[in-house]
């Protein structure tokens, strides 16, 4: 399962938007420079999360945009879902009695994919905009590319 560009753009703008803040609003051409992400792209993002009350705009001369809420309310799963991004991993809907196999019926793998959609929603769930500023979402990741392969694992199968 892949995160979009939709979802992964966002949070990286917030997080941007977060770290240049310092109260006062950043524009968008600002985080679309820092970020190398285009500018219209950002304002269709920006319209969704201020729908979402995730960002305000401040208008006028020195306007841009500020957190709605602070950086330690602000979850990253609030932001992917803002944004319209799917976190599911199956071709199904979730909760469904109909399934994504030719015959409508669940594949043997479905529980396998909706479980791991679940388990990324719950970690995206318990990440801070501020989690990330603090870089305290480091952990595993940074000790798996620094340590080798996992012990045990083939070494073709280690990449996620």
């Amino acid at each position: 399962m892949k995160l979009g560009t939709k979802g992964r753009y966002a949070v990286m703008a917030l997080v941007d938007l977060a770290g240049h803040s310092n109260g006062q609003p950043v524009s968008l051409a600002d985080i679309a420079e820092r970020q190398n992400i285009s500018l219209s792209y950002l304002e269709q993002l920006f319209g969704r999360l201020r729908r979402n009350n995730l960002v305000k705009s401040v208008r006028g001369p020195g306007g841009g945009y500020l957190l709605q809420r602070g950086t330690a309310h602000t979850r990253i799963a609030d932001v992917v879902l803002a944004v319209d991004e799917n976190l599911r991993a199956t071709r199904c809907t979730p909760g469904s009695p109909v399934g994504c196999a030719q015959d409508s019926s669940r594949c043997l793998t479905h529980d396998l994919w909706e479980e791991l959609g679940n388990h990324i929603y719950m970690f995206l769930s318990s990440v801070t905009i501020q989690d990330v500023l603090d870089r305290r979402v480091l952990g595993a990741a940074r000790s798996r590319t620094t340590a080798g392969p996992l012990e045990g694992a083939r070494p073709d199968s280690v990449a996620l």
